[in-house]
């Protein structure tokens, strides 16, 4: 597959060496948009942009739509903002092309907008930029199908024609009243099985799940889960519907979101990808590492106040790796555990107390198996050496605790800060954990010399 796949872009990379138009015309035919974004990234600017005008309109705005943002940038930057308003936005659907949009310097935005022809779609556009592109308003579109629930069928369908004609998908009908206030939902069957009922209102499915303009786009992907949609209506503060969300639109932003969350948890500060420029890893990387030196350096200070109990028992250098390792493994499953059920939603806020006494027996558990392990690997490996036997034994019982404590604590309490929680299942709980684990044993281990030594 991959072998074919070079194949086939040498061959295509010869025809644009060529410029032989036909061929190429010929061969883009035959792909997909998403198939053809993906070429593009094998491609350089300039032979990316001979591709590119090869496109008809309708073509070239959903290739567009699958680029990633830099690509993206790079053939919009290309274009005038004439072009880009008529070759482009006038081909998208109104989410799609509001994305596009936000992308473009706030100039260039109100250029596309004075050149799209359309009116009405000008004002739709307009009208979602307004919104919080983190939430359900500036995630919908405007284009649906909507039908008053006082209308007759033969008026309903007659409508519904005249609508779906500027339509790509149709998911749902929906059913508002003279305020344009969401009502229910048509289904398609009941132009079959109720050809001539007097109303709409009639055999519409009420009570639709809806989400307000305002809904976070987390909230979103929970309901589309739990209610197993394809579309959802979106209506304002006083219920009147104003657009739709679809699913392809949801399942794109959460993968963004689990990308930018396993990146956080990875230790990497922004947003980047494997194709970024070497600069832009870099200054997304070093932060984290700046952080783990400092660290590092802070344990080496650490140690340096317990170096004289060292020289008195070397032994107790052999364990410290286990202390921090631990302690760093155990506070990263507890975030994990509750940064997985704040996604899901699965854990909320108010179970803040449940969860950190759940957490808090697990901890216990964790804790006495393994002390009990190193325990009686000590007693049995050197017998004489009680000192260390107790010192890890106990240092790391207290360990485990406080790493499954603030493996809970921390991510519950940055989710009601409104900051990512994300974060505490990367470096800053492994950092956290390795500093007060190795303080931990010092503390412990002095005192065991003192009492016994």
């Amino acid at each position: 597959m991959k072998d074919n796949r070079t194949d086939f872009l040498n061959h295509i990379k010869d025809i644009i060496l060529r410029h032989d138009v036909d061929a190429a015309k010929k061969e883009l035919s035959d792909l997909h948009p998403a198939d053809i974004a993906e070429l593009y990234q094998d491609l350089d600017l300039e032979e990316a942009e001979f591709l590119y005008k090869l496109l008809d309109d309708e073509t070239a705005a959903d290739v567009l739509m699958e680029l990633d943002e830099d690509d993206r940038h790079k053939l919009l930057s290309a274009m005038s903002t004439e072009d880009i308003a008529k070759q482009v936005i006038d081909h998208l659907d109104t989410d799609d092309a509001v994305d596009i949009i936000q992308e473009l310097d706030e100039e260039d935005r109100d250029e596309i907008l004075a050149h799209i022809d359309d009116v009405e779609q000008a004002g739709d556009i307009l009208d979602l930029l307004r919104y919080d592109e983190d939430t359900a308003g500036g995630l919908m579109g405007t284009e649906m199908i909507v039908v008053n629930e006082n209308w007759s069928m033969p008026q309903c369908i007659q409508e519904m024609r005249k609508q779906a004609e500027d339509i790509e998908e149709i998911y749902y009908v929906y059913v508002v009243d003279n305020d344009y206030k969401l009502k229910g939902v048509f289904p398609l069957q009941k132009m079959i099985t109720h050809p001539s009922v007097s109303k709409i209102k009639h055999v519409m499915e009420t009570d639709p799940v809806s989400v307000k303009t305002d809904t976070p786009v987390d909230d979103l992907t929970l309901d589309f889960e739990k209610y197993d949609l394809v579309a959802m209506p979106v209506v304002d503060s006083i219920g009147r519907l104003v657009g739709q969300i679809t699913v392809d639109d949801v399942m794109d932003e959460a993968r963004e979101q689990s990308e930018r969350d396993y990146q956080l948890a990875s230790g990497i500060s922004s947003d980047v990808d494997a194709d970024d420029s070497i600069f832009a890893q870099t200054k997304a990387r070093i932060p984290w590492l700046l952080i783990g030196i400092g660290s590092g350096i802070l344990a080496s200070l650490i140690l340096g106040g317990f170096e004289s109990q060292l020289h008195a028992v070397t032994a107790l250098a052999l364990f410290i790796p286990i202390i921090g390792g631990t302690g760093g493994n155990v506070g990263v499953q507890a975030s994990a555990i509750v940064v997985q059920g704040l996604a899901n939603g699965s854990l909320e806020l108010s179970q803040f107390a449940r969860q950190l006494g759940k957490e808090f027996l697990i901890g216990l558990l964790n804790a006495s198996v393994l002390s009990g392990v190193i325990l009686i690997y000590n007693l049995i490996v050197m017998p004489s050496q009680l000192i260390v036997t107790l010192s890890v034994a106990v240092s790391l019982f207290c360990v485990v605790m406080f790493a499954t404590v603030l493996g809970t604590v921390i991510p519950l309490t940055l989710e009601k800060l409104k900051i990512n929680p994300a974060l505490a299942t990367g470096p800053f709980i492994q950092i956290s954990n390795d500093i007060v684990g190795l303080m931990i044993y010092v503390a412990v281990a002095t005192f065991f010399i003192h009492v016994i030594g």
